[in-house]
């Protein structure tokens, strides 16, 4: 039963990433009305409610308002927000993704464990379908960028705290380094498919938690993380990247 409402934010988070994007690259600027939700349904092919909710968001964003009667219109695209920017600017510095994946231990350790400690049953096989999916991606030789997010997400839905969902949802698809990385090095990933490590990884995170074993569970999303730092930091020692580390 809690599939669909699953199914609509994550909807209406893609909208939300979408419409975000183009306010920040100028196709809209401060001050266009956005097209209405009628067109906007169209476009994206989603129910009233998720445009609605996807809008609400950007709202309380204070990237948009409602203006009775007119429709919606953008009102800040908050380029100097270093919060909004804190993980969805582009980025080719090592250094950067390094103090990400440093600030992500420190949400996503503990929502581990506290996913092993109140995860429902449904909630447990979901984070196990997200296994599953990736393991399959990666024998259909296809991309796992997007089901490698929605694992992290699974993780923090089944802490059944909001917030952590939340935090990670408003990182978006970018909190995963290869998804940030590739795009400034024209669509090339310069490191080596992981895609192997990064599912036993997965799968050890998803264990603990379906064992109820909130310290495993804690240490398994650490060594996740902390691998992913070590394989940034390896890309330092190849100078032919020529990739900056420091200002």
């Amino acid at each position: 039963m809690s599939a669909a409402p699953q199914r609509g934010r994550r909807y209406s988070s893609d909208v939300i990433d979408i419409i975000r994007a183009q306010i920040k690259e100028g196709v809209y600027a401060v001050g266009d009305k956005l097209p209405t939700e009628p067109a906007l349904v169209s476009r994206f092919g989603f129910s009233r409610t998720v445009i609605r909710e996807a809008i609400a968001a950007l709202r309380a964003d204070g990237m948009v308002e409602s203006r009775q009667g007119a429709g919606v219109f953008v009102v800040a695209s908050r380029p100097g927000d270093p919060l909004q920017d804190l993980f969805s600017r582009e980025t080719d510095r090592i250094s950067d993704i390094i103090e990400e994946l440093e600030l992500r231990i420190g949400v996503e350790v503990e929502a581990a464990g506290l996913a092993a400690l109140r995860r429902s049953p449904a909630q447990e096989a979901e984070i196990q379908a997200q296994v599953q999916r990736f393991g399959d991606l990666i024998d259909m030789g296809k991309p796992t960028d997007e089901v490698d997010f929605q694992f992290h997400m699974a993780v923090a839905t089944a802490t059944n705290n909001a917030r952590f969902r939340l935090f990670l949802d408003h990182i978006g698809r970018r909190m995963i380094p290869r998804v940030k990385f590739k795009s400034v090095m024209g669509g090339v990933d310069p490191l080596p498919s992981r895609d192997h490590p990064i599912l036993d990884e997965h799968r050890a995170i998803a264990d603990a938690i379906s064992a109820q074993e909130p310290e495993r569970a804690r240490e398994a999303m650490r060594v996740h993380l902390l691998t992913g730092m070590e394989r940034y930091r390896s890309l330092v020692s190849r100078p032919k990247h020529k990739l900056p580390v420091t200002d």
